[in-house]
């Protein structure tokens, strides 16, 4: 078959398609896709989104309200999220009323993101943030060694500022304070002598200088009495809960009990109607009901003076 036959032919096939409503063009399959655009399925995303972030190490500190449950529902907000807890620290604030949780996760930037926004969203939970900027960061971390060469381990000890807690002829056990960096190394360092049990508390950390460590923090603000106590912000973060202003005297609070309008008394005493000296005598009725059923029996219209005037032997 020639050339020109099989165009020929062609041209009639694509005419047939034509006539039939089909579109010229490859196979869908055989067809160019945008990428980034759409996943496997050919659902149109985000490329940001979809973008592969890599994972960072940082800190997360929330200051939640001591009630039974809470560290239970953080836990459990990290797992239903499947976001993994590097560590975790819990202990409590200048307020008996508050405690402080920090964490330590290695997630991408949209996980951060999305750990922060929930743990906001938690009713115990007064605030939560990341902690940037070289926060101060602290860790404390007990080793227990073997004891064959004490004195290399005690020169190690010295080296990290550490401190021997224990001595006994076959274990010896220390302790290592200081940030994650000198905790690992101080670790490799016991290696050599052989390590029984480690125990590390994880990281406690705080915002360093005056920068507050939570920033909605509902015991960063005292009162400036110096008697430790201290009160919520005013700036009414809380959305349940509207701020109220207190009274600049208490005098002038109102009382919950008896809030009743004030009335106010005539301008001149003498003015103001006589009030019958004894509230609980009731207004004056007839002396006696008979008199008002005589006085209406009296049918020469003169009134009936019986009981009213003085009696015989009166005079």
């Amino acid at each position: 078959m020639s050339g020109e036959e099989i165009e020929s032919r062609a041209r009639a096939e694509r005419e047939a398609e034509d006539r039939k409503g089909g579109l010229r063009g490859p196979e869908p399959e055989e067809r160019m896709r945008p990428t980034g655009r759409r996943n496997a399925q050919g659902i149109r995303i985000d490329p940001e989104a979809e973008a592969e972030h890599d994972p960072r190490r940082t800190v997360i500190t929330a200051l939640v309200e001591n009630e039974p449950g809470v560290l239970s529902r953080v836990s459990g907000l990290f797992s239903r999220r499947q976001f993994n807890i590097e560590s975790l620290t819990v202990g409590p604030t200048q307020e008996d009323d508050y405690s402080r949780i920090t964490i330590v996760v290695e997630e991408p930037d949209p996980n951060v993101d999305q750990i922060e926004k929930q743990l906001s969203k938690l009713v115990p939970v007064v605030s939560a943030r990341e902690l940037d900027g070289q926060p101060v960061t602290r860790e404390l971390v007990l080793l227990k060694v073997n004891g064959e060469e004490p004195d290399k381990v005690h020169a190690i000890t010295g080296m990290y500022d550490g401190t021997t807690l224990d001595a006994g002829p076959r274990t010896i056990t220390v302790q290592i304070t200081g940030d994650e960096g000198k905790i690992d190394d101080a670790i490799d360092a016991y290696e050599q002598f052989g390590i029984r049990e480690i125990a590390r508390t994880g990281q406690a950390a705080l915002a360093r200088g005056e920068t507050a460590t939570a920033p909605n923090d509902a015991i960063a603000v005292t009162d400036g009495s110096g008697d430790g106590h201290t009160a919520r912000p005013s700036s009414g973060t809380d959305a349940d809960e509207p701020a109220v202003t207190a009274p600049a005297n208490d005098a002038d609070a109102p009382d919950p009990e008896y809030d009743r309008p004030a009335v106010t008394a005539p301008a001149n005493r003498e003015a103001a109607v006589d009030a019958p000296a004894n509230r609980s005598s009731p207004v004056s009725a007839p002396a006696n009901e008979r008199d008002a059923a005589s006085t209406e029996a009296n049918t020469d219209g003169t009134a009936s003076t019986e009981g009213t005037g003085p009696e015989e032997g009166d005079e």
